[in-house]
Order: structure tokens, then sequence, then C-alpha cells
């Protein structure tokens, strides 16, 4: 079994999350997203991936 070691995921944020849960506001902060329309590019990995699905209204995934 061989594991994909370049493999990315692009995030950018598309909703603000000062109304949100404090936990989301520091998900979407362990994202390195900030300000509105900010796109990080991080290493697919499952921890990532966790943190996307906790905010999945906040964020849009893109290739």
């Amino acid at each position: 079994m061989t594991k994909k070691t370049d493999s990315t995921v692009t995030v950018r944020l598309v909703k603000s999350p000062n109304s949100c849960p404090a936990i989301h506001r520091l998900s979407v902060k362990a994202l390195g997203l900030g300000k509105l329309n900010s796109v990080r590019t991080l290493k697919d990995s499952p921890q990532v991936r966790g943190l996307i699905n906790k905010v999945n209204y906040l964020v849009r995934v893109e290739n």
C-alpha cells in the first residue's frame, strides 16, 4: 500500500465566522484563514479534513 505524499487541498473562506461558536472561529484560524476570500493550500490529511468538515458552512474546497 503506497501513500500519496504530495496531495493538497485548497480552502477558501466564503462566510464570516463572527457570529459562529468560538470553537468554529478557532478552527478557521487553525486552517490559516483570516479575512473573507482568503485562500490556503494545505496538506491533505485527516486532521485538516476534520477541521474543514467542522466549518463546512464557512469554507469552500477548491481544486
